[in-house]
């Protein structure tokens, strides 16, 4: 479900994105543009990017000490729990989400095998992702043999060197505790904790926090319109956030316009329960804080959480 692109965009302390985007190393032009390349020297030029990044750096520390300040909403294990709860029901069609670590198939939406916890993807680099850190601290595991064909077909739909084995040997690896913790971890690498963060930065309470995760897990952390990063800068163009004095309502009934506009517009036909009878419903109670118990729609069926 997630989108190929800047998708390590997820790992970078988010507030700075937009920084590091611009100086991602020595080759690239400080300004954004042709003309301050060629009239700044090499070592003019290094150090604007040094000047950029701590400044970057600096903005990082400050954002920092502002959210350890800030309630832990849902960061915290109960809000946690329960956001996997939600993610799941989505991705996976049951709130225990712990019974996925195994799952994997192909759904037919042209991002290639959607596998694991969070539905990492052969297509989107994500899944590529996690193989190849997984691999980094356990080399013998059963799906290193696959990382060539899973780098070949990073970007596709296509089986190639992954057929008829990789489905048995993901299945077998997600009974591995340390695979099962590696699924955790890149979850919360890439998609919950940038978004949580940002979504903090920006004055989004508990329930907003996980409108942030859910968007970036299905859009994916990149930057093009239809990106979870893409989404956020249209709705700011059109409302503001309650960092910047908005209403934290209004802002997410925008977010949520927007989002589901690129829903329909990538996959025409799709359903938006996740949208229309879970997050919009939360948001019409005014259950900002995602108090539980809680109850939700999902392509027709009902969930609850006590």
């Amino acid at each position: 479900m997630k989108r190929v692109g800047v998708l390590l965009l997820g790992a970078l302390p988010v507030i700075a994105a937009g920084v590091y985007l611009a100086v991602p190393d020595d080759s690239a032009d400080p300004a954004g543009t042709a003309s301050s390349a060629s009239s700044s020297s090499p070592a003019t030029a290094k150090s604007a990017r040094d000047d950029a990044k701590d400044r970057a750096e600096e903005e990082r520390e400050a954002d920092d000490a502002l959210i350890a300040d800030l309630p832990p909403g849902l960061a915290a294990p109960a809000k946690k729990e329960l956001a996997q709860q939600l993610v799941s029901s989505a991705e996976n069609s049951t709130t225990k989400w712990r019974t996925a670590y195994g799952s994997i198939e192909d759904v037919g939406d042209g991002d290639g095998y959607t596998a694991g916890i969070i539905g990492f993807c052969t297509g989107t680099h994500d899944l590529l992702m996690l193989v190849e850190r997984y691999t980094e601290d356990h080399p013998d595991n059963g799906l290193a043999e696959y990382l060539p064909a899973l780098r070949k077909v990073d970007g596709s739909d296509s089986h190639e060197g992954l057929d008829p084995g990789f489905t048995a040997a993901w299945r077998a690896e997600a009974e591995v505790p340390a695979f099962r913790e590696a699924q955790e971890e890149e979850r919360d690498r890439v998609y919950f904790e940038p978004a949580v963060r940002l979504a903090k930065l920006d004055g989004l309470g508990t329930l907003g926090q996980f409108v942030y995760y859910d968007a970036m897990v299905f859009h994916g952390p990149d930057t093009d319109a239809e990106g979870f990063y893409g989404l956020r800068e249209r709705a700011m163009a059109e409302a503001r956030t309650p960092g910047q004095g908005g209403s934290e309502k209004a802002y997410l009934e925008t977010f949520l316009d927007i989002r589901k506009q690129a829903m329909e517009a990538k996959r025409p036909g799709i359903d938006t329960s996740r949208v229309d009878t879970a997050q919009r419903r939360f948001l019409a109670a005014g259950n900002m804080k995602l108090a539980t118990p809680l109850v939700w729609e999902m392509y027709g069926d009902t969930y609850r959480v006590p």
